[in-house]
């Protein structure tokens, strides 16, 4: 019963937290990554090829709007830091993905990678064994 409790409460949470682009969750990441920054130092500190800083700008702003990350006023500018932690925009994610890819069943998860060949019989018996372990906790 707790584990559909779970559910429920993190499909509750995925409908109300709008979808991030793949831009504003790579720059979740990197505050993420960083513990918060200012625009500047994110971008400095950015992975690969960077992204003009007026665009880094607009997609913090967006995640603000959508509720990721606050802005902290210092002087006369704003440091960004997570309002959403990594571990949970993770489980909001999953809890959506397997909603809408795998009729909600993390069961039709596990079996397609398993016949994709992307997870082998030894992976699985490691994962029913790290479940029975935290049970037994």
């Amino acid at each position: 019963m707790e584990f559909y409790v779970f559910l429920v409460t993190l499909r509750h949470e995925h409908k109300q937290m709008e979808k991030l682009t793949i831009q504003e969750e790579d720059a979740m990441q990197l505050i993420w990554r960083n513990n918060g920054g200012f625009v500047k130092e994110l971008l400095e500190r950015m992975p690969g090829e960077k992204v003009p800083y007026t665009t880094l700008a607009s997609t913090i702003k967006n995640l603000q709007r959508k509720g990721y990350v606050k802005a902290v006023k210092y002087a006369n500018a704003y440091r960004y830091e997570a309002i959403v932690a990594e571990e949970d925009y993770k489980k909001m994610f999953m809890s959506g993905f397997v909603s809408d890819y795998f009729k909600n069943s993390y069961k039709e998860l596990v079996s397609f990678f398993a016949k994709e060949e992307k997870i082998s019989a030894d992976e699985l018996d490691d994962i029913i064994r790290m479940i029975k372990e935290e049970k037994s906790e």
